[in-house]
């Protein structure tokens, strides 16, 4: 499959020009000190203030590299993530092997201060780096039978040591349905507090998915397929009666081995922080629509 760039996609004087600020932009980030990420504040940012930067890169699950929550800030420092490529296939009007560079440049990033509940019923407040999921699926074309979004986590056991255990059938993946997808919540994060993603956090691509468990948002994509079947996903593979496909934020349908009722703020102290799980993540107006219709208890 040929490595694709958006000068197969974009009219020529369009791409020139993005090749021009590419350069500029390089140039710039070859000087340490100049080497942040330049993102607009978004007007779907919660008003909650941050975890810490040490919070978000030391207390997290990437089983990639083990199934302790220190283990990808122990472990990620090893990851090669230059030279990056993302497969995008299946039910596409352009399909194949894109650089990193070429699907991020161009694209409107934002900071986005998101909450981010974990199913393990603790909580954090992130502020992301990235650009909406839908401007990348326009630009390859989305075709009028693809129902769902499929992704896949990188392969490499030799520099993830966690893709050693038979627990997990490797790679990682992850789905959505197209409508969810193209909602403009959902988003690609290369960065977080305005600097390039962090190893441990899903380095250099990810998911977030801000009403949705956190296990949903998956890291380090290296595929992205159009697809008209819902797709295999890895918690839903492996426990179906715990883990569904949607995986919504939802305080009235527990986990069947905890309640999902209550988090603690991961941040606050070992016994503070604790608070009510809000619906959907406390973004209900935002996405109940998308279920209109749906048994939220079946379809969990």
């Amino acid at each position: 499959m040929r490595r694709l760039t958006w000068s197969d996609v974009t009219p020529k004087p369009l791409w020139l020009n993005r090749r021009q600020l590419i350069a500029g932009a390089a140039a710039l980030a070859a000087t340490p000190a100049m080497a942040r990420i330049e993102a607009a504040p978004s007007k779907y940012s919660t008003g909650d203030a941050p975890n810490s930067l040490e919070d978000i890169t030391t207390y997290n699950n990437f089983y990639e590299f083990g199934t302790g929550k220190s283990d990808p800030s122990d472990y990620a420092g090893s990851l090669t993530v230059d030279p990056w490529s993302v497969v995008i296939d299946g039910m596409v009007d352009r399909p194949g092997t894109y650089d990193l560079a070429d699907l991020v440049k161009g694209q409107p990033l934002e900071e986005r201060i998101y909450r981010f509940r974990c199913v393990e019923a603790w909580a954090m407040v992130i502020p992301w780096i990235g650009f909406e999921l839908a401007g990348l699926l326009n630009r390859v074309g989305v075709q009028s039978d693809a129902k769902f979004v499929a992704f896949e986590t990188l392969l490499r056991p030799e520099e993830m040591p966690g893709q050693a255990s038979p627990f997990i059938d490797w790679p990682y993946r992850e789905g959505l349905r197209l409508d969810e997808a193209m909602h403009p919540l959902t988003i690609l994060a290369t960065g977080l507090y305005g600097e390039a993603m962090p190893k441990p956090n899903g380095a250099p691509i990810r998911l977030v998915v801000p009403w949705k468990y956190g296990f949903k948002s998956i890291k380090s994509i290296v595929r992205i397929s159009l697809v008209d079947k819902m797709p295999q996903t890895t918690w839903n593979m492996l426990q179906p009666n715990e883990y569904g496909f949607y995986s919504n934020v939802n305080p009235a349908v527990d986990h069947p081995r905890w309640s999902q009722a209550s988090e603690r703020r991961i941040g606050a102290g070992l016994f503070g922080g604790r608070q009510d799980t809000l619906m959907f993540n406390g973004y209900e107006a935002e996405v109940a629509s998308l279920y209109a219709g749906q048994d939220l208890k079946v379809d969990y």
